[in-house]
């Protein structure tokens, strides 16, 4: 697993001691369902609590677990012997009506959800940290870039609004994901209840505020885990475009913004004076991570007949990776937008860097307007254009001297007048209530 990159929650809900107090929790509050139902003597439940005052499912449970598994070979035979060690006689009580699924899917997903809650907040706190980048940058001038060519102007922090609403998007996703795993099963063999009645499941749900599966077959449908593991790697490309624009924008060429670089910090152990985007190409090779993960839980939907536990191995490997990796890269990326460094005066050498020619195509609509064919309009354009470019003289003297050009000196001024480009940057901003 890919645990060092994860937080101590993170970790904590992905360990073996919690994976078996979240299966003894599920247990219990089936056992205090039988009770409720008369099946079980009452006071059992709090009976058990008490008994395991001091005996908490820590580390050295779980090792207990392992080595009664080395036996078994079924990690929840292996579990419930191990509880059974410290709980005595009314470990009886423990697994009545259920079978290993049961405990496995449901305790996984409320680890699931557990994890997708604490992803949920490092992305609030990432959106938090691109917004102020967002307001900040509000109306500084850079120019906009397509095909990774200068187009035309726009403002720096239009570039981080566009991040900030793709990780509210990314927030509905996740929350829609939580929703689609909170559901718990409790519904035997094969999934028919018929050693444990469907109210047994109701009550459970209730007590740790899940869903009931409204039918299962043993296991719960992977649609739901591939969901989740889907909105994580959507965020990872979130995650990625941010990183991406960052890394561009670092080059030598354009040195508009870079990452942040601390005191002591080396960028090459040959080259002394290299600032590599390290923490960004990090973050790109985390979402490469993601995406495949979701491959292989796309893989993990279609199981054989009711059961099989093909799917089990890969979740091991891929649930407690993504969710960890995607807090990781989140949290990473919050340091790097929080420290980023933005160089205004370059962006505005950038603006002006190719002579006016991003003001071509006002250019072009204030000839259209004085009367020009658009055909004829764009042929004087783009002639000059292309003079531009070869030559490195301003577009705006060589559309001032072209004989068919019809524009006055004031309105050729007006045609390159950055101002003009950004005016509805307000309105854009609005629409997000900033």
């Amino acid at each position: 697993m890919i645990d060092r990159y994860s937080t101590p929650e993170m970790k904590v809900l992905w360990s073996e001691a919690h994976k078996y107090r979240t299966w003894l929790e599920l247990e219990l509050s089936a056992t205090e369902a039988w009770e409720a139902l008369g099946d079980v003597p009452a006071g059992t439940t709090q009976r058990i609590r008490s008994s395991l005052i001091g005996k908490e499912l820590d580390e050295a449970f779980a090792n207990r677990v392992a080595e009664i598994e080395e036996i078994t070979k079924h990690d929840i035979v292996a579990f419930t012997r191990a509880l059974t060690e410290r709980i005595g006689e009314d470990a009886k009580y423990i697994h009545l009506g259920l079978t290993s699924t049961d405990v496995v899917d449901s305790a996984q997903n409320l680890i699931l959800r557990e994890s997708l809650n604490l992803l949920i907040q490092d992305v609030q706190s990432l959106a938090q940290v691109v917004k102020e980048k967002a307001v900040t940058y509000k109306h500084t001038p850079c120019i906009g870039r397509t095909h990774g060519i200068h187009a035309e102007p726009m403002t720096f922090g239009l570039k981080f609004l566009n991040f900030y609403a793709a990780l509210e998007r990314d927030l509905e996703r996740l929350e829609r994901a939580k929703s689609a795993i909170s559901v718990i099963m409790l519904s035997g063999s094969v999934g028919t209840y018929a050693h444990v009645p469907p109210e047994i499941e109701e009550r459970v749900a209730v007590s740790l505020n899940m869903s009931v599966d409204k039918v299962s077959n043993q296991t719960v449908a992977r649609d739901r885990h591939a969901e989740v593991l889907s909105a994580i790697a959507v965020l990872g490309t979130s995650l990625e475009r941010v990183a991406v624009e960052i890394r561009h924008l670092q080059r030598t060429e354009v040195r508009e913004a870079q990452e942040g670089f601390s005191k002591g910090q080396t960028g090459s152990s040959s080259m002394p004076h290299k600032k590599n985007p390290i923490a960004t190409e990090n973050i790109t090779g985390a979402a490469r991570l993601l995406r495949s993960n979701l491959q292989a839980a796309l893989e993990n939907v279609c199981l054989w007949h009711e059961r099989d536990i093909s799917h089990s191995s890969v979740e091991r490997i891929i649930l407690p990776d993504s969710t960890m990796l995607a807090s990781y890269a989140t949290k990473r990326l919050t340091k790097v937008v929080k420290n980023l460094l933005v160089y205004p005066e370059n962006m505005q050498k950038n603006l002006d860097a190719l002579n006016g020619l991003i003001y071509s195509q006002r250019v072009l609509h204030k000839l259209i307007d004085k009367g020009m064919m658009r055909e004829a309009a764009y042929e004087l354009v783009q002639r000059n254009s292309l003079k531009s470019w070869e030559d490195q003289t301003p577009l705006l003297n060589l559309i001032q001297n072209d004989p068919t050009n019809p524009l006055n000196n004031e309105e050729l001024d007006a045609a390159f007048d950055t101002a003009w480009y950004l005016r509805y940057v307000d309105a854009i901003y609005a629409r997000f209530g900033l």
